[in-house]
């Protein structure tokens, strides 16, 4: 018998305490869940804490400070936020995949113009609410771009995707002149915010260079990259630099390629970044999400970055890290976005971020989610987003329940895990995957437990019987407070639906949904008794349900 299950066995005899007050049905199916506090794993890294999206001028807009305002509530001073766009050239008006800030024009006589107005908003937008830049340098000013026209697009759901990829896609017409606009803006960004602040953000090239976002040969977005690069460091040497946020894993050999030209050529790398997506279909009348191809893209990088012995040890920032990849494309595929398939996917996907990096030894700092809000839009629209007209949606709360985690991470034994080899293999299409991430700082511990399945449809709840052990010695009860979400808790969708889906809801609907929006208690606080470092809780959890258990030690 091994110690994990010694520990089980004692603990289910030790069982005190339910956080449910229904037994479970006939219909659900057991799962026993063993945290175990004595050898902690290492830090559990808040690799949340990174959003982004394309459009940077709904930032500054009054759902867009609400919403950054959300999230900077988290962790403050410790979110990032990355976008597109930061200097595209137009009058700041937004749409979909589109945004401008008019930072570089030029003269009749092609002598720069500089002008911050537009980048300052959107970096005040976040800074004031606790969120800090991931800035993007990019794309290309309609001055500088090679083939400036078309230049606007005018791209709707409807549209091909490639319609987006015009002028602002295409090299400069003078490195030089690009070099120095990028010099320009870090050094005002220096002199605004100050040298101290600015050390604290992250510098990055473009995006997805080896797909049409980059219109140029791979060894000319080396060449833009090293030109940036170089302008960051010119402003403030110790700025925190890195890239080269490539589609698809490593990108085929991109990702390498691109490691190795730094090598070669001396372009300092701080952080390195990738991005990662999903691949949901539509199968027999509903939604079946795609985990395998997302853990595998990421699996891939991971293995291509353990092997440059100068970078294993680098901070990795997953740019992108999300269930598919277009947050404005909508389609009965990508039907999953409003409701407890996102948070459950979420919970899932996130704990096998910290599970790869480990099997790869590799640092990861941020998987960051490319979901924001979209202004003047439907809510509950289809979009891929955090919230719309200021309610937030679903998986937002996953991410308030990653923030209230902190310290150690801790081992979990799940009867009902899928193993990761298996999900990257096949998914979760089979058996539910139903386990938990742990973590324990001082005498506070967390279990976030999920209950996901790629399928879209009713099944079964988890009767989850939940062993601690290793809990501190001189712990003789401790209190356990139970938040959760599905279809009846930090859910405004469903209660939207309720409320009969209106598409402009009155002043006292709004706040309906603002308030459900939240993320919500399970019941009230309760104690449960420690006997010689263990403890037993029973949760029941639905099909798409997370629940986070806050357990706190004491005497």
């Amino acid at each position: 018998m091994t110690r994990y299950t010694q520990r089980a066995v004692v603990s289910a005899f030790l069982f005190l305490s339910s956080l449910t007050s229904a037994p479970a049905k006939d219909a659900d199916f057991p799962v026993q869940i063993t945290v175990d506090a004595s050898e902690p794993l290492g830090e559990l890294k808040p690799i949340w804490r990174f959003f982004g999206a394309d459009e940077p001028n709904y930032t500054y807009m009054p759902e867009g400070e609400k919403l950054l305002g959300e999230l900077g509530k988290m962790k403050p001073g410790e979110v990032f936020f990355r976008t597109h766009n930061l200097l595209t050239t137009g009058d700041g008006t937004p749409a979909l995949k589109w945004g401008s800030t008019n930072a570089y024009t030029e003269d009749a006589e092609g002598r720069p113009i500089y002008d911050w107005t537009i980048v300052d908003m959107i970096f005040d937008a976040g800074l004031q609410r606790g969120v800090r830049p991931f800035v993007q340098i990019g794309f290309m000013p309609k001055a500088l771009s090679i083939k400036p026209e078309p230049y606007q697009h005018q791209w709707t759901p409807e549209a091909g995707y490639n319609e987006i990829f015009t002028g602002w896609a295409y090299p400069p017409k003078d490195y030089a002149k690009w070099e120095e606009l990028v010099f320009q803006w870090a050094k005002h960004c220096v002199e605004k915010y100050g040298r101290d602040e600015v050390l604290k953000w992250y510098w990055e090239t473009w995006n997805e260079a080896n797909i049409p976002y980059w219109r140029g040969t791979r060894e000319e977005f080396f060449k833009l990259h090293d030109h940036a690069i170089r302008a960051v460091r010119r402003a403030l040497p110790e700025a925190k630099v890195g890239g080269p946020d490539v589609a698809g894993g490593p990108g085929g050999t991109f990702l390498a390629e691109f490691l190795t030209h730094c090598q070669k050529a001396g372009t300092p790398v701080d952080f390195i970044s990738f991005h990662a997506k999903g691949k949901p279909e539509f199968v027999d009348g509903h939604v079946r999400m795609g985990i395998s191809h997302h853990l595998n893209d990421i699996d891939r990088a991971f293995k291509v970055i353990a092997g440059f012995p100068e970078f294993k040890d680098k901070p990795i920032v997953i740019g992108e890290s999300d269930p598919e990849g277009c947050a404005a494309c909508q389609g009965p595929q990508l039907g999953y976005r409003n409701g407890t398939m996102y948070s459950s996917y979420t919970a899932a996907s996130f704990a096998r971020k910290h599970d790869l990096a480990a099997r790869h030894d590799v640092n990861l700092e941020g998987a960051l989610t490319w979901a924001f809000t979209f202004v003047d839009q439907p809510i509950f629209g289809g979009f891929r987003q955090l919230a719309s007209g200021g309610i937030d949606h679903p998986v937002l709360n996953t991410f308030r329940m990653f923030s209230k985690m902190s310290g150690q991470r801790l081992d979990v034994q799940s009867s009902a895990a899928i193993a990761l080899d298996d999900m990257m293999k096949n998914g979760v299409r089979d058996k539910p995957d139903v386990s938990a991430l742990a973590s324990m700082d001082g005498g506070r511990l967390c279990v976030l437990a999920w209950h996901y399945h790629e399928d879209d449809v009713p099944g079964p709840d988890a009767a989850i019987d939940l062993s601690l052990a290793g809990l501190p010695a001189n712990s003789g009860k401790a209190r356990v407070e139970h938040y959760r979400i599905d279809a009846d808790h930090s859910n405004a969708y469903e209660v939207w639906k309720k409320l009969g889906s209106p598409p402009n809801p009155t002043p006292e609907q709004q706040t309906t949904l603002e308030k459900a929006g939240q993320l919500a208690v399970f019941g009230p606080a309760e104690a449960i008794a420690v006997k010689d470092g263990a403890a037993s809780i029973r949760v029941q959890l639905p099909r798409q349900a997370v629940s986070l258990l806050v357990v706190t030690m004491e005497p």
